[in-house]
């Protein structure tokens, strides 16, 4: 059901997750969920929960927030990496959910770490309990690596860590075209306004800072192997901030990189290096997954390939 309403006189100037909270009875921090997914909108097109009302318009929301009960425990084989008893790092494949969401209640991965690890279930955000143990995501079409934590100790310090930028991500993407050497792309992102599902490059969004490396470079087709670094870690953050400076990910319908040149059935973006201290010892962790052999196929046609100048 959808909440569909002509703003009053008494909601003028009003922000809209406070609006929203006074009409369907959702906290602030579930409000704040469904502005993030782009559900709440006003005169048709997605809105920032700080934005405020003017009488006459139109907004509409969802009646339930996106992050619902909790998961359920599903068996599975997990491509684990590392387990202690503070956190586990997953190798996650192409294809799979992190988190239950809205069209993705079962098959994720929390669904299957619950069924190996139960006592995640307490672990994390108490308002969201869709997201037991993690502390940072990668989109259903990426692969590669991703640290889940088993404790609520864990999981402060990790949380503490990432906002810190003490959690070194690093990714290997291939991209049309020839970049430069090396660059760093730092461009505020937020909801696109035309696509809700989509992200952009926008003057109102959140900070966003994405450093890359050339690593390899290919004539036939042009495009470059990156090895690409987060500083941030907004929603989409590599494939907009590569699309964005006409260099987009290779299989990437969603922001320009699905080309005839290479056909993929995904975008050629892996998760490819993790590091961050451990939660409780402090000790150095560091963690590498090559390339899955989907994205190495695409590789192989394109010939050993030229190192940068510079």
């Amino acid at each position: 059901m959808t909440l569909e309403v002509t703003v009053p006189a008494l909601l003028a100037g009003e922000r809209v997750d406070r609006a929203v909270a006074l009409l369907l009875g959702l906290s602030r921090r579930e409000v704040e969920r469904l502005c993030e997914a782009g559900e709440v909108l006003v005169d048709g097109r997605p809105v920032a929960k700080s934005r405020r009302l003017a009488e006459g318009e139109t907004l509409s929301a969802p009646e339930a927030a996106p992050a619902g009960a909790s998961p359920v425990p599903e068996e599975m084989d997990l491509p684990l990496v590392h387990v202690d008893a503070d956190v586990v790092v997953v190798d996650k494949p192409a294809g799979m959910v992190v988190h239950p969401g809205a069209g993705h209640e079962r098959g994720t991965l929390v669904n299957g770490l619950l069924a190996r690890f139960p006592e995640i279930a307490g672990v994390g955000d108490p308002s969201d309990p869709s997201r037991p143990g993690i502390v940072h995501r990668l989109d259903r079409d990426t692969s590669g690596l991703l640290v889940v934590a088993r404790s609520p100790e864990a999981y402060g310090a990790l949380v503490t860590a990432l906002a810190a930028r003490r959690v070194a991500r690093e990714y290997t993407a291939l991209v049309w075209g020839q970049p430069e050497p090396r660059g760093v792309v730092d461009a505020p992102i937020g909801r696109s306004v035309s696509r809700r599902t989509r992200m952009a490059v926008r003057d109102d969004g959140r900070p966003a800072r994405t450093r890359y490396e050339v690593r390899r470079l290919f004539s036939r087709p042009v495009v470059a192997l990156l090895d690409v670094a987060l500083e941030s870690g907004r929603t989409h953050q590599i494939r907009v901030h590569l699309s964005a400076i006409g260099h987009p990910v290779v299989g990437d319908r969603s922001y320009g990189g699905s080309r005839p040149a290479i056909r993929m059935d995904r975008p050629f973006l892996h998760a490819s290096r993790l590091a961050f201290a451990h939660p409780t010892t402090g000790e150095a962790c560091r963690y590498e997954s090559p390339l899955p052999p989907e994205l190495a196929a695409v590789l192989d046609p394109l010939g050993a390939g030229a190192a940068p100048a510079g």
